[in-house]
């Protein structure tokens, strides 16, 4: 059952990413009250976020909620009350491959002073099993060649070429 506070249901985590985590920390979706615990803090640590405010976070985050196709898991230090690693799965419904559904994973990252826990690596094994939970038939994700060794590591392998077409001026709604 998903709370009104959760994005997704939680069940859908896998009892063995709780049992990797050390001490005082916590894998699970992302909460609304996640913005007050320096949710976009950490994904600064990956690229521009832009001033978001609490609003834009809850308008965003009802959004996803509703449209039942996005998995964002964090895992908090519960001894700090802080987000320190975050990774999203977003699945698309295709008409290719019998209408079979594709996992996309975004927005990998792991907090300054938080690196060595091995966080990415949990991450990124829980949305593979989260992407095999909800049907999809295979996972993809675009990094830059200095990522690819530790995305082969989490049992990913190089295949085509990441390409992209930014809207001039709606890249960065900054």
């Amino acid at each position: 059952m998903v709370s009104s506070n959760s994005l997704f249901d939680g069940t859908l985590l896998g009892a063995s990413a709780q049992s990797s985590m050390p001490p005082n920390h916590i894998i699970r979706p992302l909460e609304l009250t996640d913005f007050r615990k320096g949710y976009i803090e950490c994904l600064a640590n990956l690229t521009v976020v832009g001033d978001v405010t609490e609003q834009m976070f809850a308008e965003s985050f009802e959004d996803m909620q509703r449209a039942g196709c996005y998995f964002v898991i964090v895992i908090e230090d519960l001894e700090l009350t802080k987000i320190v690693a975050t990774g999203t799965l977003v699945v698309e419904q295709k008409f290719i491959r019998m209408c079979g559904r594709v996992g996309h994973i975004e927005d990998i990252v792991v907090a300054k002073g938080q690196q060595g826990k091995r966080f990415g690596f949990t991450i990124i094994n829980q949305l593979k099993e989260l992407a095999t939970a909800t049907g999809c038939y295979k996972s993809i994700l675009d990094c830059s060649p200095d990522n690819v060794p530790f995305y082969e590591k989490c049992g990913l392998e190089k295949k085509g070429i990441q390409m992209a077409a930014y809207v001039p001026g709606a890249a960065h709604k900054l």
